[in-house]
């Protein structure tokens, strides 16, 4: 049996080569929907993004965050964000590419927000995760963590934790971890 779709996607093809245009892609829903959001973004003045592939790859980008209040003040904090091309049925897989001592971020960048979670909805949208990451550093949560030592010192010992996220981001130890300057 003949695969009428595949005959006709190969005649488009051919067509399109002979006049010396490349194929167009065509764009998935996700990434209509992640134009339409970028182009939209309304974001806090400490919160920037860059698209380190360009601007033709919508789907991977860098969220950086610069805390103006509370623990993380002035520091600089970059996240990945890979979208699915199936989004916003699935959430981006947002990733922190700063080591930081934080309760709701563990060592190896892993976010915990409940809306990148199990509170997903597809009516949320780029910006809500941005912002979401904001308030992450604006209010460390020692409820649900990541990272348990650090939800731990904050919740028993707020000065302690507080100290401890200065020596981080200066470039130092905590503990047995060490982490880059980030301030």
């Amino acid at each position: 049996m003949i695969n009428l779709f595949k005959v006709k996607e190969k005649q488009r093809a051919t067509v399109e080569n002979a006049n010396g245009k490349a194929p167009v892609k065509k764009q998935s829903i996700g990434e209509l929907r992640v134009h339409k959001y970028i182009s939209e973004l309304n974001l806090p003045e400490t919160c920037s993004i860059s698209f380190p592939s360009g601007k033709d790859d919508l789907m991977n980008f860098e969220v950086t965050v610069q805390p103006d209040e509370g623990f993380y003040l002035g520091g600089k904090f970059v996240f990945t964000f890979q979208v699915s091309p199936i989004y916003p049925h699935e959430a981006p897989k947002v990733k922190c590419k700063t080591k930081v001592y934080h309760p709701n971020i563990d060592l190896e960048g892993n976010v915990c927000l409940n809306i990148l979670r199990e509170d997903w909805k597809p009516v949320l949208n780029i910006n809500t995760i941005i912002y979401g990451l904001f308030h992450v550093y604006r209010q460390p949560n020692y409820e649900d963590p990541l990272n348990h030592d650090a939800a731990s010192v904050l919740r028993d010992n707020p000065k302690l934790f507080e100290s401890n996220v200065r020596r981080a981001m200066v470039g130092g130890h905590v503990g047995q971890t060490f982490f880059p300057r980030c301030l």
